[in-house]
């Protein structure tokens, strides 16, 4: 049921996209102002919330927060309280303790209110059908990652996200910090992989692995160094066949974490595809 609420939450938003007649970068602040909703950056000062949507009777206004100094992160920031807006049933459960919501976007929460406007919010930068446009003009991995967060002027780590989740590729992004998987998302011919488990939260980094290394050193992380290596999709997700992959790395500053993208050339007899999966491919 959550599943199809969040893919529900970013077709909502797609389809607003091709209503209005949007192009990327989707302008938030715009969207906004036709709805007569009142946009503000909090003091870089002000920290622990990454927006917030205020409601006085009719009128409704977003602060968003400027501590991280990522456009993108600020832009998806706005993309999120947009989503309580516009999602039915988000205004009477954010605001029923109050006519101040804070939220804690970037995929974080476990909250079911949470988690769909951050799938709005992803749906609105970077919704499907020009976000497969975008991608072909890019090679598979980091490089794409980086290309269509320059496009959409969202960040590496919500761009990752995106990609790994309409990618027809066989790949995995991974935000970790030290010797800890935050999270992981991982595109459907990856997922087909025969054996294949999936990396969850807390779950421990390859010891072997590149990026357990890249992390040990707190620079890499704060100075966004970026590495790559060849490496073996089994140390990851433990599939059945011996199936090498390439393993990207790269620090994504203030934020403290690291971005890890995991891209293998899988054989054609294990590209299965996941039979609920029904999205857009790239290529």
């Amino acid at each position: 049921m959550i599943e199809s609420k969040l893919r529900d939450a970013e077709q909502i938003a797609e389809k607003l996209v091709k209503d209005e007649g949007l192009s990327l970068p989707v302008d938030v602040l715009s969207l906004a102002a036709s709805r007569e909703i009142t946009v503000v950056a909090k003091p870089a000062s002000a920290q622990g919330v990454s927006g917030m949507l205020i409601r006085s009777g009719e009128q409704f206004a977003i602060a968003y927060a400027t501590h991280i100094k990522s456009e993108g992160f600020q832009r998806f920031s706005v993309a999120h309280e947009l989503g309580h807006y516009f999602l039915a049933g988000h205004p009477e459960a954010v605001f029923r303790n109050g006519e101040v919501h804070e939220s804690r976007a970037g995929f974080a929460s476990s909250d079911r209110y949470e988690l769909e406007a951050d799938h709005f919010a992803a749906g609105l930068l970077m919704p499907s059908h020009l976000f497969a446009a975008a991608s072909g003009r890019y090679p598979d991995g980091l490089e794409a990652i980086r290309g269509l967060a320059d496009e959409c002027k969202t960040s590496l780590t919500a761009s990752a996200i995106r990609y790994a989740e309409l990618s027809e590729a066989a790949v995995a992004i991974i935000i970790s910090r030290g010797s800890s998987v935050d999270y992981c998302f991982a595109s459907s011919s990856m997922r087909g992989c025969k054996g294949y488990r999936h990396l969850k939260k807390d779950a421990t980094v390859p010891r072997d692995s590149l990026t357990r290394g890249f992390n040990q050193n707190s620079k890499n992380v704060e100075s966004a160094i970026e590495d790559g290596a060849d490496s073996e999709l089994n140390l990851w997700f433990h599939v059945d066949d011996e199936i090498p992959a390439y393993e990207e790395v790269i620090g994504l500053g203030e934020y403290g974490r690291t971005l890890t993208v995991i891209t293998a050339d899988i054989p054609a007899d294990d590209d299965e595809r996941d039979s609920e999966w029904s999205g857009p491919r790239f290529r």
